[in-house]
Formats: C-alpha cells, structure tokens, sequence
C-alpha cells in the first residue's frame, strides 16, 4: 500500500509539473544514422584490459539476462520511480559496455580504499572541504534551495560561471567539471558501483531517493556515506532510476519534450549528466530558430536505441 500510494504521489507530481504549452513526445530511434564517435578514453580503457566494446556489451547482456534477483529488483524499483525498466537497462549496459566492466577489479580496489580510508576519506580540493567551499559569498544565490537537486545544480552552476578555469581569490581552479574537482578522491574514475553514480549525482539525487524509497539523505561532509549508498546495488539502483526520473521530467518541464518514449536519450543523459542545462539549452535553440529540433543520442544513447529490440527482451 505504501509503494502504491508512492507511485500515486510521483505520478499526480509528474503530471502537475506539465508545462502550459503542448509537450512533443520524442520519436523513438537514433536521429543519426551512424553511431557518434566513441570517446578516445573509453577507447584507450577497453584496449587496456584486451577487450572490445562487443565483448564488454555481451557480458553485461548475459550478467542481466542470468540474474533473476537483479532484473527483479530493476522492475521493483523502475515502477517505485514510475519509469519504464528499459531506461534502468540502458544506463546500466552504456556504463558497462563503455566504461567498465560488467566486474571491474578496479572496482573492488577503490571500495577497499574507501573502507581503509575512515574520517580522512573526503571531498575536498587542495585542502578545501566542499562545504567550506560552497559557503564562498558567490554561492550565496543557491542558499534558499531546499531541495537537493536544485541546491547542488545550483552550485554547479557556480561553479561553471565562476571559478570553473578560473583564479578566486588568489586560488587557481582547474578547467574541469565540478563533480571532477571536489568529488574524485582516488583520481581515477569518479563512479561507482552498478549504476556507476557519480558522487555529486548522488548528493544531488539524494532527497528524491530519500523521499521516495526512505534511504537515509547523503551529506557532502560524510564521503564514506556517499560512496557506501552509491555502491549498494538496491541503493544504487534507486539513484539510477532517480536519475532518469529528474531528466524526464527536466525535458518535459523545460524543453517541453516528453523523452520518456526513447531509451538512447535518458541513457545519453545519464552519461553525459547536467540534464538540467540541456533541456535549458535546447529550450533555447528552439525558440531562436523557431523550428523543431529534437534533441539527438550520442554514442552511448545510440548503442542503446540500436539495440533496443535485444534488451527489451531481457524483460
């Protein structure tokens, strides 16, 4: 009764948060005939451990298919977050096709580094704790924020505006990505676990979940906590469907665009991140050119759509 009563609640919100205008459904499919290039660091990664990108697809293909539990809890949880599973799937097979393996060693090595790390494990840059850091006066705009996901998506917002390549008071900033800067403590790949989360992500994400599937709320002061929630599956999973759930909806809200009929673009989202400022920026094009233009996968999202009969039949 309780899960049925949270779906109700997300699903009146959902539709509350339609905008005025008319929202165009997204067709399904790739708007580009060839798959985009692959990064070349992905490519470097997969040359490194004597594997393929086919390979690495067929062993995340078997892991899902051979794991009743896991598909379970992946059903379980896309309806406790009024998605279709699919979108689950698709950001789990990117990951692992692209990023790491279906069961990285190096995965193990840097959960046994967070776990011998203690209170010295923290997100900080050059000696700063992020919580200092965001008390700086140029995030003062962000304060009222309540909710997670627009307090941290403001800050990140800062932090692109502001010291994103830039020197502040006397302090040089690196010309990265804020999740790069303050929340990669071991410096070699900054996701983790089945949904690979980024920790950022995970702050960001961390009321919904917290609201939805009653998981204790993540604070940036306790890095321990962070990558122990993000590296649990069940857990996991739910940041990863919350994930999808906030780039639906930012789509929709923003851009107008209802995204949820097409799997290659939420696992494009959850890739590249920053769904917010997308949806802004192609809200942007659109009234400028004042045509129609949807908005396109990239190569992870395009893996996706290409292979979307298979992996619909793993449900």
């Amino acid at each position: 009764m309780r899960r049925l009563l949270t779906c109700l609640l997300i699903a009146i919100a959902a539709l509350t948060s339609v905008p005025a205008y008319a929202v165009e459904v997204v067709p399904p499919g790739n708007r580009n005939i060839e798959q985009p290039a692959v990064p070349g660091a992905s490519v470097r990664r997969t040359k490194g451990t004597k594997s393929t990108f086919d390979r690495k697809y067929e062993k995340v293909y078997e892991l899902l298919s051979t794991d009743r539990e896991l598909m379970g809890t992946i059903r379980k949880t896309a309806a406790t977050y009024s998605i279709d599973p699919i979108h689950i799937i698709g950001a789990i097979v990117g990951e692992h096709t692209y990023n790491v393996d279906a069961y990285d060693r190096l995965q193990s090595y840097y959960v046994k580094a967070a776990s011998y790390a203690g209170e010295s494990f923290r997100f900080a840059y050059e000696g700063e704790d992020v919580d200092t850091f965001v008390d700086r006066p140029q995030f003062a705009e962000c304060n009222g924020k309540r909710d997670s996901y627009l307090l941290w998506s403001c800050r990140e917002d800062v932090w692109e505006r502001d010291f994103r390549g830039k020197a502040v008071d006397g302090k040089s900033f690196p010309n990265n990505r804020f999740s790069a800067v303050f929340f990669q403590p071991f410096y070699a790949g900054q996701t983790f676990g089945l949904g690979q989360v980024n920790p950022l992500t995970a702050l960001m994400l961390s009321d919904l979940v917290s609201r939805v599937s009653g998981y204790p709320r993540l604070n940036e002061k306790d890095a321990g906590a962070v990558y122990r929630a993000i590296m649990e599956p069940d857990i996991s999973l739910a940041f990863v469907a919350a994930s999808i759930r906030e780039s639906i909806e930012d789509y929709k809200q923003i851009a107008g665009m209802d995204i949820s009929k097409n799997p290659g673009l939420t696992a494009t989202l959850y890739n590249v991140g920053n769904s917010r400022q997308r949806a802004l920026a192609l809200a942007a094009k659109n009234r400028a050119s004042g045509a129609l233009v949807w908005p396109e996968e990239n190569y992870y999202g395009w893996l996706i759509n290409d292979k979307l009969d298979e992996l619909e039949g793993l449900l």
